[in-house]
């Protein structure tokens, strides 16, 4: 889609096709999503009811592709479908769409380029003869009247015909549609310039006058369209960094069959009773509930809880889930959907819904169009009225709109946008929504998601009162065990002896673990622990789910949940209890370890602020911005943010759902961008004035962001904020810009001076000087 106008004009024309029931188009997503009733048309058939003028419509690239035709529903647009990660996996069809339409515009330019050639040999020196003598280069106008009625001009007017359907058709389907939708955008300014000068050529050619226009239609054509190319690569190159971000959805599924065997199928294949094996590191496909076998999940990117959870057989488990330790076994629910598809449909319907702002170009456009198409009939109701006839009127008012459409705003977007995504790109930000340079600056609140958006999302040991001794011994037990938890022990562990400074590899969270079921028991030796510390034999290792135990360096050790280390060693202290509550209360994981049936000590394990957060929060604070928080955790797991200065409000215990819910009720009170990380945020991210995903985060995430900062800085965010300002006010400049054209031909024109010469010189200088303004650095401002 070139224009937001695109989105009312397919969705009109597929809900004039019949059996179709509701279509909703999204500029953002370049995506038509439709809701047909599949007995009376199928998704094949309605492609191509869809694809006319140019748009070529498919379905999106889904999990099962034999199963398309049964949906009920489905997504076609113009590339692919709903998401900009289903765009990127199913490019290539997208990518050989674009590729025809760029070589039909490379053999237009060539064309073109060869065709202004002899046009300039011939023309050029006749225009300049008009203000010499007569002389030599006044023979050119003999020359060039003596062809009057010859071959030469019958062929030109055919071969810039061709030229300008070459380069220029998707310049006039844009302005058809505008039209159409009576919205009118920077394409119809474009349009009325190169097909006014067309026009005119013609009208010249057709009354033997040497003021022949076709090179202006070629150079404006070329102009524009190469500005709506660069601007399209660059979008092309934000999809492609995508490729990079982690993606939560789940193709196939591994199904238990009646015979015992495993078979795997397409998750559209699952039915309401099958059984699914779900392995240790893999994503829970579809949600059900588990059959066999304890397991630890991670609903981070599902929920948004900082700590994965304990199931037990016969509870429920949602899909998008990863497993962390242990297997599942699990029964498809009634409908074999996940909530991951269910984020994804209400990121869809927020995106849809509420993008709707229209670039400063085309609302320019929707202006002066109208103006420049009155006074252009004004100037030929002034041409008939001093003698000129239907002819000179016609003349009159072919030149008035050559000399006052600024069709320099269709240039002046797209080359400005292009800019700009690309050093977005070059500073580690992926821009997939090119209204961001004009939003930025309304921003009023910015909302950060608080796991894995402000904190690290990396369990770390925070403090334990063990011994080094005791301290390697408990990671040789957890070197045994995938959990994140024993992760961060063992990582505390390498670290050596000394304070702990809190570092570790991935997240993890204070909940039970499994590795592959109830208990096992095995024999070990874990691989030395620390510099120059002989490897330490480890016997009799058994794993539970909510922790491990073994016998290590002739001691029997226990690790894990204070209920189990409780039970090996005959209860804790009142005050260790107390301790853990504390712990708890403040967002850590404890951990208690027992030898010999004693219980010696607590490891407490936690996510750790980002090292940046407070600089960001101020910097935010003192552009007149305020910050809120957003956490599922308890209040007194925030107190890093509720105590700090530059934090406006902390809203703690917010479920999944209700982010969305605080970012609508933020919105009645100013502008808004929410910063997240998680499948979870993507409705909020969604619904927010400004979405800002972090580019560790999950693929659902960023496909609802606006923009995603790449790396796992939270400076990242501010330099957005300058960069996406800088880049507005780059616009408005180009904006200003563009009317150089008409500030050079309107007054040559009144002037009885324009001929074609002056006016294509005019729109080459007029390009030049926005390209060259668009190409500054954005660095420190505008």
């Amino acid at each position: 889609m070139h224009s937001a106008t695109c989105e009312t004009y397919l969705e009109s024309v597929a809900e004039g096709i019949e059996s179709v029931e509701r279509a909703e188009a999204s500029y953002v997503a370049e995506a038509l999503y439709v809701d047909h009733d599949p007995d009376r048309i199928s998704e094949t058939e309605l492609e191509r009811a869809v694809s006319r003028l140019g748009y070529t419509a498919y379905r999106r690239e889904e999990a099962n592709p034999e199963d398309r035709e049964a949906s009920g529903g489905g997504v076609v647009g113009e590339s692919t479908g709903g998401t900009r990660r289903s765009r990127e996996m199913s490019g290539v069809r997208k990518r050989r769409s674009d590729d025809i339409l760029e070589m039909r515009y490379v053999a237009g330019v060539v064309f073109g380029t060869f065709l202004l050639v002899p046009y300039a040999a011939v023309f050029y020196p006749v225009y300049l003869s008009a203000y010499s003598s007569r002389g030599v280069l006044a023979h050119y106008q003999d020359a060039f009247t003596s062809l009057e009625g010859g071959v030469f001009l019958p062929v030109l007017f055919v071969l810039t015909g061709a030229v300008l359907l070459l380069t220029g058709w998707p310049l006039l389907r844009g302005a058809y549609v505008g039209l159409k939708l009576r919205q009118p955008n920077a394409h119809l300014l474009a349009a009325l310039t190169i097909l006014a000068a067309y026009a005119y050529g013609t009208l010249s050619l057709a009354f033997g006058r040497i003021d022949v226009y076709y090179d202006l239609t070629i150079v404006v054509a070329a102009l524009v369209m190469a500005a709506v190319f660069a601007d399209a690569m660059v979008k092309r190159r934000a999809m492609d960094r995508l490729v990079d971000l982690t993606i939560s959805q789940v193709d196939e599924a591994r199904r238990l069959e009646a015979d015992g065997s495993m078979r795997s199928v397409p998750v559209g294949e699952l039915e309401p009773g099958d059984r699914v094996l779900v392995r240790e590191g893999e994503r829970i496909p579809v949600d059900g509930v588990l059959l066999e076998s304890e397991c630890t999940v991670d609903e981070a990117v599902v929920t948004g809880e900082s700590l994965p959870v304990a199931v037990e057989p016969g509870e429920t488990v949602v899909g998008g889930s990863l497993v962390v330790d242990g297997s599942a076994v699990i029964d498809v629910g009634g409908e074999p959907t996940s909530r991951l598809e269910q984020l994804t449909e209400t990121v869809w319907n927020v995106q849809s819904a509420t993008h709707g702002m229209t670039r400063h170009g085309n609302a320019l456009a929707a202006k002066v169009a109208p103006a420049v198409i009155g006074v252009a009939i004004l100037a030929g109701v002034v041409g008939y009225g001093v003698g000129g006839g239907a002819t000179g009127a016609t003349a009159a008012v072919l030149l008035t709109v050559v000399a006052a459409s600024p069709w320099a705003l269709a240039l002046a977007t797209p080359v400005s946008v292009a800019a700009s995504v690309h050093e977005a790109l070059e500073r580690g930000i992926v821009v997939f929504d090119e209204t961001v340079f004009e939003r930025i600056r309304d921003v009023d609140v910015v909302v950060f998601d608080k796991t894995g958006t402000l904190t690290t999302g990396e369990m770390t040991v925070r403090e334990t009162d063990l011994s080094d001794d005791l301290l390697v011994g408990a990671a040789a037990l957890e070197r045994h065990s995938s959990h994140p938890v024993a992760e961060a022990i063992v990582d505390a562990a390498d670290d050596g002896p000394g304070p702990r400074d809190g570092r570790s590899r991935r997240a993890a969270t204070e909940s039970p673990r499994s590795d592959g079921g109830s208990s096992e028991e095995s024999d070990a030796a874990a691989p030395g622990v620390g510099d120059g510390k002989p490897a330490t034999d480890v016997r009799e290792f058994r794993s539970h789910a909510t922790g491990v135990e073994g016998i290590v360096a002739g001691d029997r050790v226990v690790v894990g949940h204070p209920d189990l280390v409780g039970e090996r060693t005959g209860g804790l202290e009142p005050a260790l209890e107390e301790r853990i509550e504390r712990e708890r209360e403040n967002g850590g994981l404890p951990v208690v370890v027992g030898r010999d049936g004693r219980v010696e000590g607590l490891i407490v394990v936690g996510d750790e602020p980002r090292a940046d957060w407070e600089r960001t929060v101020t910097s935010l604070h003192e552009r007149g911005v305020d910050v809120v928080v957003l956490t599922g955790d308890a209040e007194t797991a925030a107190g890093h943010f509720v105590d700090h200065p530059c934090v406006d409000h902390v809203f703690a215990a917010v479920p999944p759902g209700g982010k969305t819910a605080a970012v609508e009720r933020l919105k009645g009170e100013g502008r808004v961008a929410m910063v997240g990380d998680g499948t979870n945020d993507a409705p909020a991210l969604a619904e927010a004035d400004l979405g800002v995903s972090l580019g560790s985060g999950t693929a659902l995430a960023s496909d609802a962001a606006d923009l995603a900062i790449v790396d796992e800085e939270l400076a990242g965010v501010e330099r957005a904020f300058d960069l996406a300002t800088a880049a507005r006010g780059r616009l408005r400049q180009n904006l200003g810009l563009a009317l150089l054209y008409n500030a050079i031909a309107i007054p040559i024109a009144v002037a009885g001076l324009l001929n074609p010469l002056f006016a294509t010189a005019a729109a080459v200088v007029t390009a030049a000087f926005v390209a060259a303004n668009a190409s500054r650095s954005l660095v420190g401002g505008a």
